[in-house]
């Protein structure tokens, strides 16, 4: 594959390091108050956008066929929601200790506490073979779940901005995230077949929409003299990312393979990226929510935007090892028989 090929399809990535070097070079465009006005464009429009677009893209219609395997369904959901947030609030216990920025340890807290993500679980997923209905069924319900699950938890481990009240936070996640995703449900209801036959490109209306989020998060952030990055904190903390990523892999695929598990090779398969993987899509809105007014939002959603491209990264490489096993698992099975 060619660079310009390669670029294109990285374009959300590519897109990311662009908005923050703009944001870099003009952040009074995007600050608040700014010619772009991101109190009213940002926090309302375009969050409320990101979330009617995922009303309209989840096929809640074709869940039913996976509705009824709820030991699987409990083990992704109790993992990535509780197990995740806890066992990264003790690891950050220890690494409170360490010289790396608080902010950003804060921000690997804020990546344990989002829901899995709509799309990247079900496409690894999917080029593995594994069960594909279950790994849709547990990033749409995640997604759900993860309305009000996240912003408890993030409120639980972090806290609030404190010129925010709780009952502001929730009356706006309800009118910009609850009210435009069953909206969008809502219309696809009545748009399916066309929906189904025009196949328009939601994956990336919302990733574009979320440069908009992350390009006026940055410029807030360069817009104030206080906040500077250490490269060192940034260096382990993308070393922390991959580690977590790798263990929980591990620990997801040994306990979906032991012998009185119930669980099939294909069924471990959805377990070990819907466990695993975070939404950013869905996280970054939240975050904006959750913490506005933290001056620190920026340093805060760093892990996040490291986390996103990293369980693509990983979960890539890993596709052809992962297919390799369940094939030969497959085999065996069928052998036994």
């Amino acid at each position: 594959m060619g660079l310009l090929a390669r670029l294109r399809k990285e374009w959300f990535i590519v897109g990311i390091v662009l908005v923050i070097l703009s944001a870099k070079v003009q952040p009074s465009f995007g600050v608040k108050g700014g010619p772009l006005r991101p109190e009213v464009t940002i926090a309302y429009i375009a969050v409320s956008l990101i979330f009617f677009n995922s009303g309209l893209s989840l096929k809640t219609e074709e869940l039913t066929s996976a509705l009824l395997h709820v030991r699987l369904h409990l083990f992704v959901q109790s993992f990535t929601l509780i197990f995740f947030p806890l066992a990264v609030w003790l690891l950050l216990q220890l690494l409170q200790l360490s010289s790396i920025d608080q902010w950003l340890l804060r921000g690997l807290q804020t990546v344990s506490c989002m829901p899995p993500p709509v799309s990247s679980a079900v496409i690894l997923t999917k080029a593995v073979g594994g069960n594909e209905a279950a790994a849709i069924f547990n990033s749409a319900f995640g997604s759900f779940l993860g309305i009000v699950v996240t912003p408890v938890l993030l409120l639980l481990f972090l806290g609030s901005s404190s010129s925010v009240p709780f009952s502001s936070i929730f009356s706006q996640l309800f009118m910009t995230v609850v009210v435009p995703l069953i909206l969008g449900q809502v219309c696809r209801g009545f748009l399916r077949d066309f929906l189904e036959r025009r196949r328009p490109p939601f994956g990336a209306i919302s990733s574009a929409v979320l440069l908009m989020i992350i390009y006026t998060t940055f410029c807030d952030t360069f817009s104030n003299p206080n906040i500077e990055l250490d490269a060192v904190s940034l260096l382990l903390v993308v070393f922390i990312i991959f580690s977590i990523q790798i263990s929980f892999m591990l620990l997801t695929f040994s306990m979906s393979t032991r012998s009185r598990s119930g669980f099939s090779p294909a069924d471990t398969v959805a377990i070990m990226f819907c466990s695993t993987h975070k939404s950013l899509t869905l996280g970054i809105p939240m975050l904006k929510i959750v913490f506005e007014g933290y001056e620190h939002l920026s340093l805060i959603s760093v892990p996040l935007l490291i986390y996103h491209p990293a369980q693509i990264l990983l979960g890539s490489v890993l596709v052809p090892t992962i297919r390799n096993w369940m094939t030969s698992q497959q085999k065996s099975s069928l052998l036994l028989r």
